[in-house]
């Protein structure tokens, strides 16, 4: 055999080696360091929330003063987010992961420090560059190592670490607020992430998709391969055939071609919508209920049951849409969501605590369902070529409606109380269903003969 045949010979193609190989021990080890750094993303990003309502009663000041500080973290996210997967690309899914991480938790450490709104709001912005690059990053990792057919349970498992860790954030902080103070929660809150990032360090591994594109790093990326048990020549060559062939994308404008155009605008808006009653939950829910009288750390709790719900509400609904299909589920949860906020209107805040507990865990499931979900949604509806890019615009815009929350949500509770901001998480519900509504092209039903394998959108199909 002459040289050239010998190269071919020992040519490996690592999609195919990881799609349809096992998922080995190391492989779910660094998928849970990946789904770490998003549990501490979601910490972290909802602390503020929770030590709002403190500060404000410490310092005197009103909640539109701290509009600007929510939405300098919120701008800080999204910038966070368009700049870390051009790092990501460049230096590597691992430094990108380990960075965000550091950075937010720095930054939130730094804040326990703050003497005025000012100092916060800067340092919120740097937290969120942090915690806007953190999730990106992470579910690219957990994708890159994770084989075809266990990866769209272990995305969507790390996108839920999101509501997971505000979860945990909301019985932190119901300890700590009370007995330590608002700096002590930035300070311990701040310092996990930091001891995360040295465990990063020290177990995540660089993505075996990235290695394979750089000749001057296969000799790691064989190394990397063994330890996922797979055996590899001494002088194999590489290649990732798949996603080289999905590089070749075109530009945003493909997003408005034609049988795409309406789609795109329709899930657009679903994300403004939906990003707008997420983070005004994220951000002004303890203070609504402390605005109502209630204590902070009951105030802490309808957070914490709010992310408890949206954990349950993303995993029913994902495997809700595998039977049934994306558009009845997502549009059931959408009503659900806007049921449940006028039902919790009607309570009352002040004479039925727990059941306004319940019903904010309720409301919660039904907005996370739908908020999670709908990145498989934008997976099925772009083709291969533009689907990181119609995904990475429909968030990009979503995260207009969520620095429209962080003044919406302060004049709303100002203006008009518990009343008017259950209406206005409804009424964002309500424009999230009529967009979906519009959607034309959801996932289909799986419960067809052809159930058993992936399905594929149309649009794949007509272009392979």
């Amino acid at each position: 055999m002459n040289l050239t045949g010998a190269r071919a010979a020992n040519a490996i193609d690592v999609g195919q080696l990881l799609d349809e190989g096992p998922f080995t021990a190391f492989q779910k080890i660094a998928v849970l360091l990946a789904a770490l750094s998003i549990v501490m993303d979601g910490f972290d990003g909802q602390l503020i929330g929770f030590a709002i309502p403190v500060i404000i009663k410490e310092w005197g000041v009103t909640r539109g003063a701290f509009a600007p500080v929510v939405a300098a973290g919120l701008v800080g996210m999204a910038i966070g987010s368009a700049c870390a997967g051009l790092f990501a690309d460049r230096f590597g899914r691992r430094w990108a992961v380990i960075g965000s991480v550091l950075v937010f938790g720095t930054a939130t450490c730094a804040i326990g420090l703050a003497p005025d709104l000012l100092t916060i709001g800067c340092l919120r912005f740097v937290a969120g560059l942090g915690i806007g690059g953190a999730l990106p990053t992470s579910t690219t990792t957990t994708a890159e190592f994770t084989p075809l057919r266990h990866r769209t349970l272990a995305v969507t498992a790390t996108i839920v670490c999101v509501p997971l860790g505000g979860m945990l954030a909301g019985l932190f902080a119901s300890a700590v607020l009370p007995a330590l103070g608002w700096r002590a929660l930035f300070f311990i809150g701040g310092s996990l992430p930091l001891i995360l990032s040295l465990l990063l360090v020290l177990g995540l591994p660089e993505s075996p998709r990235f290695l394979v594109r750089r000749s001057a790093r296969w000799a790691e990326l064989s190394g990397l391969l063994a330890r996922m048990s797979r055996t590899i020549p001494a002088d194999a060559t590489f290649s990732d055939r798949i996603e080289q062939r999905a590089e070749q994308r075109k530009g945003l404008a493909a997003l408005f071609e034609t049988g795409l155009a309406r789609d795109t605008i329709a899930i657009w808006c679903a994300f403004f919508m939906c990003l707008l009653a997420v983070y005004s939950a994220f951000s002004w829910l303890p203070t609504m209920l402390t605005s109502e009288g209630l204590d902070v750390a009951v105030a802490a709790s309808g957070l914490t049951a709010y992310n408890m719900g949206g954990v349950f509400g993303a995993l029913f609904c994902a495997v809700a849409i595998a039977r049934f299909g994306s558009r009845w589920p997502l549009l059931a949860c959408c009503i659900g969501a806007t049921a449940s906020a006028l039902v919790i209107q009607q309570l009352g805040t002040k004479d039925h605590t727990s059941l306004l507990i319940a019903g904010l865990g309720v409301h919660g499931l039904f907005v996370n369902a739908v908020q999670s979900t709908m990145f498989a949604l934008c997976a099925y509806v772009y083709p291969t070529a533009v689907r990181a890019t119609g995904t990475a615009s429909a968030l990009a815009f979503g995260r207009f409606g969520a620095i429209l929350s962080a003044f919406a949500g302060a004049a709303v509770i100002t203006s008009g109380g518990a009343s008017a901001y259950l209406l206005m998480l409804g009424g964002a519900m309500i424009l999230v269903f009529v967009a979906l509504a519009a959607v034309r092209r959801h996932i289909p039903p799986l419960e067809r003969p052809q159930a058993a394998a992936v399905a594929i959108p149309a649009s794949d199909l007509q272009r392979s």
